[in-house]
């Protein structure tokens, strides 16, 4: 099978500039920053979108194909952290029980989450605090994130 090259959109957004690459017909990354290489399709355009809208407020979870790259451990704890609402969190504790393993190896999946906000990583906290965010400028966008979809922090 013949993949085709990677298609990218950056947009400015409240948490710095974002760059969302999409293969083939599916989004595949969410990096914090600017590429250089803009090649919109109607996928990022739909994805542009849906951010947009999660920072104006919009709750929804994206009805956007996702194909992150994990191994099958971390999209299973990507798919429990697909399943928290907007305006709530788990913790890593309550992740781990659930998927009966350990809140650090959820930790590391979290931290390797490729496709943040459209996977909602930050909405995982540690048991005494909010834990890590490997996005933007870390806890500080991870508070930014909780506080605009009104989670109690």
């Amino acid at each position: 099978m013949h993949l085709s090259p990677a298609q990218q959109l950056s947009l400015h957004t409240p948490v710095g500039d974002i760059t969302v690459s999409a293969l083939d017909d599916a989004i595949v990354a969410l990096d914090w920053g600017w590429s250089p290489m803009h090649t919109p399709s109607p996928l990022l355009d739909r994805a542009r979108d849906w951010l947009n809208g999660f920072f104006d407020g919009d709750s929804d979870a994206p009805d956007i194909p996702l194909r992150p790259v994990g191994s099958a451990f971390q999209k299973q704890v990507w798919r429990a952290m697909a399943a928290i609402p907007s305006g709530r969190t788990r913790s890593y504790g309550d992740l781990a029980r659930e998927l009966n393993t350990a809140a650090q190896a959820v930790g590391n999946a979290c931290g390797a989450n490729p496709i943040p906000l459209l996977i909602p990583c930050h909405r995982v906290v540690g048991a005494n605090g909010l834990g890590g965010f490997s996005g933007g400028d870390g806890l500080t966008t991870k508070t930014a994130l909780l506080r605009l979809e009104g989670a109690r922090l």
